[in-house]
């Protein structure tokens, strides 16, 4: 038999992953990187970052958009508290592509706007 949790305690573990991105001020970055660990485009978080869990999920209050990408290929994200420690890191794909974050292109351009219209964080059921 797998491991399950019930809903209250997937909320109570979405809560504590996504309170972990209000440590320190301002809140924390998602910062899309290559798979070779070069950042592409860092986006603030908004402060919260992140209302409270329902359900098991959380989901992301505006997140700014970075203006000036320094440019390259998208493989990962690393959500990142104020003091750069990762909390969260997934996988990024193009839309259709399987990644825990799914983007219209991967492929990003110096000088080019990236933007996140919606995030969310489920814990494991």
């Amino acid at each position: 038999m797998a491991v399950t949790h019930p809903t209250a305690v997937r909320t109570g573990m979405a809560d504590f992953v996504v309170g972990q991105l209000n440590e320190g001020v301002p809140p924390g970055s998602l910062v899309f990187q290559t798979g070779g660990d070069v950042a592409v485009a860092t986006l603030p978080l908004g402060n919260p970052a992140f209302g409270a869990a329902v359900s098991g999920t959380a989901t992301a209050n505006p997140i700014t958009a970075d203006s000036s990408a320094t440019g390259g290929t998208i493989a990962k994200a690393r959500l990142k508290n104020a003091a750069g420690t990762d909390k969260i890191i997934c996988s990024v794909t193009a839309i259709g592509g399987g990644g825990d974050i799914q983007l219209n292109s991967v492929v990003v351009s110096a000088g080019q706007q990236v933007s996140m219209s919606s995030l969310t964080y489920s814990a494991p059921a």
